[in-house]
């Protein structure tokens, strides 16, 4: 896959988004001339604690996509069990493609290049709606989803969504 094709790819990929939307989410290009780098606007999902929230995440391309992931990280302040505290997602399929050294997940549901943006914020969406608390990325927030989910971590998922509406076109 050469450069060329994955700037193709990703070209066609946001045409498409931009012609026919999908719920939830909107995509665009953090800078114009850059097609490797994308910013997403997430709506919280209806019925779950994020609803509400206007979550800002940038999408980073490789190269040599869709041979191997995007990574993807949140710029809004966010507290969940697959988010690092740092903002970055972990979830299968933003996992290089292959044999997990841990054993926890099968190859078919980490990165496979027929992965599409929209594949992929579906994804997080879900994740969003039902973490993973077997697999986190923040063991803090994962631990308090699990024990406390109906107060401590119900209250900073609330800040987060608040601070999200104020800050989300900034």
């Amino acid at each position: 896959m050469t450069e060329t094709q994955s700037a193709l790819l990703l070209r066609r990929q946001l045409a498409e988004l931009n012609k026919n939307p999908v719920e939830g989410f909107s995509a665009g290009l953090i800078e114009d001339s850059d097609l490797y780098r994308w910013e997403v606007l997430i709506i919280g999902p209806p019925d779950t604690l994020y609803e509400g929230g206007v979550f800002k995440a940038h999408l980073t391309f490789p190269k040599d996509y869709p041979l191997r992931p995007p990574k993807m990280k949140f710029i809004t302040d966010i507290w969940h069990p697959n988010v690092d505290k740092s903002g970055d997602v972990c979830i299968s399929i933003l996992h290089e493609p292959g044999e997990d050294k841990y054993g926890y997940e099968k190859p078919e549901e980490r990165w496979l290049p027929i992965h599409t943006v929209e594949t992929i914020m579906i994804s997080v969406i879900s994740m969003l709606a039902d973490p993973n608390g077997d697999s986190p990325a923040n063991v803090d927030a994962a631990k308090e989803w699990r024990e406390d989910r109906h107060g401590a971590f119900k209250r900073k998922v609330a800040r987060c969504v608040r601070k999200s509406q104020e800050t989300a076109f900034e």
